[in-house]
């Protein structure tokens, strides 16, 4: 996996430079932009890092570029910096989705403690996405039978009830059952139900 980025935007040339230097210091890759614009355009591919941004710039503002990147469901986690008059703003930057917000002068410390918060908020939702693909492609490899059998194991139904539902022996349901199990890598009938809930096959 690449290293993540923390990309600096500020329309205050100092600002951007001690934020720089700071965070080089604590080992982070960092990029540093003059606007929220200038940032969009450079982003022409998918980023893994964290944005450090100004509430109030010119152009785009730190508001605006949250909304912006959930519309474009670009996943970054955004920490807002404000002087002490953009404190309602920031406010309403973490009701935008942003992950903190800092008041300058900024405590490094706190700065730092934020950006982790929000790369590690990062990658749980990237590995909850990569288990859901890696569930859904385990479903796509069972056969229509044995989606039947999933559905009726994880609403509950017994061996017993399966087979008189489905007219077949209960050693026939028995045989799927482990077809099911050892497909989906299972290893109980509480691991099935929990996968079918996040399938969306059967609700909590």
């Amino acid at each position: 996996m690449a290293n993540p980025t923390v990309f600096v935007i500020d329309d205050q040339q100092s600002v951007r430079h001690a934020l720089d230097e700071m965070l080089s210091v604590f080992g982070f890759s960092v990029e540093t932009y003059d606007s929220a614009d200038n940032f969009l355009r450079a982003l022409d591919r998918p980023r893994l890092g964290c944005v450090v941004t100004d509430v109030r710039m010119p152009g785009t503002d730190g508001i605006e570029l949250i909304r912006e990147l959930a519309r474009r469901k670009i996943k970054l986690p955004v920490v807002l910096i404000s002087g002490h008059a953009d404190v309602s703003m920031a406010v309403e930057g973490i009701k935008a989705g942003a992950e903190d917000f800092i008041e300058k002068p900024i405590d490094d410390a706190q700065l730092v403690a934020a950006i982790n918060r929000g790369l590690a908020h990062l990658f749980e939702h990237q590995n909850l996405q990569n288990s859901l693909e890696t569930l859904n492609a385990r479903f796509a490899h069972l056969t229509p039978r044995q989606v039947e059998i999933f559905d009726l194991v994880a609403q509950g139904f017994s061996s017993l009830a399966i087979a008189a539902k489905l007219k077949i022996s209960i050693r026939t349901v028995e045989g799927y059952r482990a077809e099911v199990m050892e497909k989906m890598q299972a290893e109980s009938v509480a691991v099935l139900v929990r996968q079918a809930i996040r399938l969306g096959r059967i609700t909590p």
